[in-house]
């Protein structure tokens, strides 16, 4: 059954704010030391969760806008805000003046138009930009047994999209050559394995973060009806492999910063 954009926000604050983004998040957490910035702007900031905590870690007199994908989700991020007072200007339209630190969340962007993604988001920096990616041998898992629901359902002819969903993962080093063409300097990555558990292949299937925000962006090569075949099949084909034990999934998330100086 298809969401509305309101029930999409919803279950994105609920599930991706909760469950997906900290995996990110965290890196940049663990290093980010505040310096002077007066202006600090963050691209993708979903429900606001993140910006709320890097609001706190920000010099009181660094202004700080954010920037969501959708309205509904700036509703949401605008209203947690405002609840604590963090001073903080959600929005869903990119500023016309450059900041002096440049957050970005690519974690959920299509790999195919990460490049062009980047390019963007270094117009909107007047020095330092960091970048939150899915990198290369994410997934892994998930992607074999696809291929093999593919070839069990006689879509075999359709497994190249497999290999393009593994392909199409930049490594860090990719994303970092990105970076150089772009005349950035000081570029610098950090990866870490993270993991997501499920008791079953119903589970896996079934959660709102595959359901909503994982298999539209992986299966928009299929029909609805192949889609509803492909992944009732591969819950199936990870409790037939798993007899019983949980499934998990693996996720290279990495953190990327550069400066323009």
């Amino acid at each position: 059954m298809s969401k509305t954009e309101k029930e999409i926000a919803f279950l994105y604050g609920l599930y991706v704010e909760n469950e997906w983004k900290p995996k990110f998040s965290a890196i940049f957490d663990e290093s980010f030391k505040p310096s002077k910035e007066e202006t600090v702007l963050y691209v993708n900031a979903g429900a606001g969760d993140h910006a709320l905590v890097l609001r706190e870690k920000l010099d009181k007199d660094t202004q700080l806008f954010a920037v969501c994908e959708t309205l509904e989700l700036q509703k949401i991020a605008q209203a947690k805000s405002d609840a604590i007072k963090a001073d903080i200007d959600f929005s869903t339209n990119l500023p016309f003046a450059e900041s002096d630190l440049v957050v970005v969340d690519s974690s959920l962007v299509k790999p195919a138009d990460l490049a062009g993604h980047i390019a963007e988001q270094v117009k909107l920096t007047k020095n330092e930009i960091a970048f939150f990616s899915t990198t290369s041998g994410s997934f892994g898992e998930i992607f074999s047994y696809l291929w093999e629901v593919l070839a069990d359902l006689d879509l075999l002819e359709k497994g190249d999209e497999v290999e393009n969903l593994i392909s199409e993962l930049p490594s860090d080093l990719k994303i970092e050559e990105t970076l150089k063409e772009l005349k950035l300097k000081k570029i610098k990555s950090k990866t870490k394995s993270e993991f997501f558990e499920f008791e079953n292949g119903e589970e896996f299937i079934n959660s709102p973060l595959m359901q909503f925000f994982l298999f539209p962006i992986w299966l928009k090569f299929l029909d609805d009806k192949e889609k509803e075949q492909v992944i009732e099949k591969l819950a199936q084909k990870i409790d037939d492999e798993h007899d019983q034990l949980s499934f998990r999934f693996s996720v290279k998330a990495t953190l990327t910063t550069a400066s323009k100086s």
